[in-house]
């Protein structure tokens, strides 16, 4: 098949860690054709979606993890399959390359399917689950956020779509930096802001699963660092290796089969103790770490799923 990859800069990835790298890797083995653009080489001109990108062949070597062809603009529609993987902030940039991607749907399988990838951000679909989640509240406005935290007390607090750790705040109960949090965020972004009850449990980490085609192959666990509530390896979070708990089977039960049917092939969910608190669908991580843990290959079986759609 011929592949699309759009994500972040090619060069700058970590070969021992960056799910990206890690499925082109396993694509190129399968003997797929692949090719490499960034968001902003994503147009729409006159009908047609197109790229301005190269023909790429990865390879396992630190600092040059891939060799790139000449520089050449592409129809996307005469491609077998796009990857959407460009990292977060879900911003209008991120949502406008969903609506393009959003245009070949007709003639190739764009993965995750970008048009619920924009329907269900991070933060915002574990709300059709609120049994699996802790307490939370969204919301820009200040009184009703001081409402939640005097009702729970220790909270997390976090902007609406950031990622990778930024922006997490923890505000126990004697904490009195609500108010100046929440001048700084408004005042530099028109988003709301998340807040959800603290749970305690993460200090023995926060799981991520992976899910391929809404069934779960694993997990690992992110530890926070010495005197940190994050726990994102983007933030100094430690990977180690971790079973699948009968709560964890139970909450991937229950969100699978709408993933599966909403075409989110690949997603990883976050799980603190019995409570789920993200269900990650646009550019989840995990996969090197957890093939290393287990000794299972996660992309091949992601693949697996793909050239099942597409056959």
């Amino acid at each position: 098949m011929k592949i699309a990859f759009q994500m972040d800069p090619i060069m700058g990835v970590d070969i021992n860690a960056d799910s990206s790298f890690r499925l082109a890797e396993e694509a190129q083995k399968r003997g797929h054709e692949l090719f490499y653009y960034g968001p902003d080489q994503l147009a729409y001109q006159e009908g047609r979606i197109t790229a301005r990108g190269h023909d790429m062949v990865v390879q396992r070597v630190a600092g040059t993890p891939a060799t790139l062809g000449e520089l050449r603009e592409v129809d996307l529609a005469e491609f077998d399959v796009v990857w959407l993987r460009q990292d977060p902030p879900f911003d209008m940039h991120y949502i406008t390359s969903t609506h393009l991607l959003d245009r070949l749907k007709d003639d190739v399988l764009v993965v995750n399917d970008p048009f619920w990838v924009r329907n269900y951000p991070e933060k915002l679909l574990v709300l059709d689950f609120p049994e699996l989640t802790p307490p939370t509240t969204i919301a820009r406005d200040l009184d009703t956020i001081k409402a939640f935290k005097a009702k729970h007390g220790d909270v997390i607090l976090k902007p609406l779509y950031g990622n990778g750790g930024a922006g997490v705040f923890r505000l126990d109960a004697n904490d009195r930096n609500l108010s100046s949090l929440h001048e700084l965020f408004t005042g530099f972004s028109r988003e709301p802001l998340i807040v959800q009850k603290f749970l305690p449990d993460v200090s023995n980490g926060d799981k991520r699963v992976i899910l391929v085609d809404g069934e779960p192959v694993g997990a690992i666990n992110r530890v926070p660092a010495a005197g940190e509530t994050r726990s994102n390896m983007h933030v100094g979070g430690r990977p180690e290796k971790i079973g699948l708990t009968d709560r964890d089977l139970e909450i991937c039960a229950a969100i699978g089969p709408l993933l599966k049917e909403r075409g989110q092939v690949f997603v990883g969910i976050d799980v603190i103790g019995d409570y789920l608190t993200e269900i990650n669908v646009t550019s989840p991580t995990g996969i090197q770490e957890l093939e290393r843990f287990n000794g299972v290959n996660i992309a091949e079986k992601v693949w697996e799923a793909i050239e099942a759609r597409v056959a």
